[in-house]
């Protein structure tokens, strides 16, 4: 089943994507449905904490000459940063190096409190799509972890839809394309720590809630995306995740520069 959440008339609505995303039916309601090109698409889930993996493929840590972290490397995405599918992502001003990172997203349906590997898997409620953007001018030693490089509002555009049914997560194709050019691809197999493994070590310290999503890395093949370009992510047996960068359009009505 592939669960949406978008807004419509007004509202905030759930419900489900038929075949790859042709039609949108609410859950309840009747089972009123709407077009997608009429409504604005939301992350899938509320979200709760979002939390990011970095390096955790050893082909990406090797194009950026870093040794593969000997546990999950850590980072946490706010919830300011998240738009869904369609949303615009925004450049900031004066950067000079802003690339994608496509990522498996893993949600959590059911609390999980120091978990082992074996179980972990039964506190997903399933899997969706998630764009990692970051701005590399600010991955430093003096900002790691990369809250600023990774943390900018519009910087985690995740969709379109949940994806139950997925036993195993391993062997999953991931592929990016900017303006319809393939730029990235790779396989969740080759993740350093698997799902099992992630979800398993963050229990150890905090407890997982509903909501909470896990992004798990991004394989090689990282490069520069800029206003005018359009990213489009696909993962297999979840869909694509496309998202336009556009200019930033300066403070908002009432905000100081």
């Amino acid at each position: 089943m592939r669960r949406v959440r978008f807004a419509a008339d007004g509202a905030v609505r759930e419900g489900i994507a038929l075949g790859q995303g042709e039609e949108l039916r609410l859950l309840d309601g009747g089972g009123r449905a709407f077009s997608p090109a009429a409504v604005v698409w939301l992350a899938p889930v509320r979200m709760h904490s979002v939390f990011g993996i970095a390096l955790n493929y050893a082909d990406h840590a090797g194009e950026l000459s870093l040794a593969e972290p000997e546990q999950p490397a850590l980072f946490l995405k706010p919830r300011q940063s998240v738009i869904g599918h369609g949303g615009s992502i925004v450049a900031p001003p004066g950067v000079r190096h802003m690339h994608y990172e496509a990522e498996l997203a893993v949600v959590i349906g059911r609390a999980a409190r120091r978990v082992s590997p074996q179980r972990a898997l039964e506190h997903v409620a399933g899997y969706t799509i998630a764009n990692d953007v970051t701005v590399r001018d600010f991955v430093t030693n003096v900002f790691r972890p990369p809250t600023k490089a990774k943390g900018f509002d519009t910087f985690c555009p995740i969709g379109p839809w949940l994806v139950d049914g997925i036993d195993d997560p391993a062997g999953l194709g991931v592929r990016t394309y900017v303006n319809g050019r393939l730029v990235q691809e790779g396989t969740t197999s080759d993740m350093v720590h698997d799902v099992p493994h992630l979800l398993s070590y963050l229990s150890e310290f905090t407890t997982l809630q509903p909501g909470d999503v896990i992004l798990t890395g991004t394989p090689k093949g990282i490069s520069p995306i800029v206003p005018g370009d359009r990213v489009r992510i696909e993962i297999d047996r979840i869909g694509a995740l496309e998202n336009p960068v556009v200019v930033d359009p300066g403070p908002a009505e009432g905000e100081e520069m």
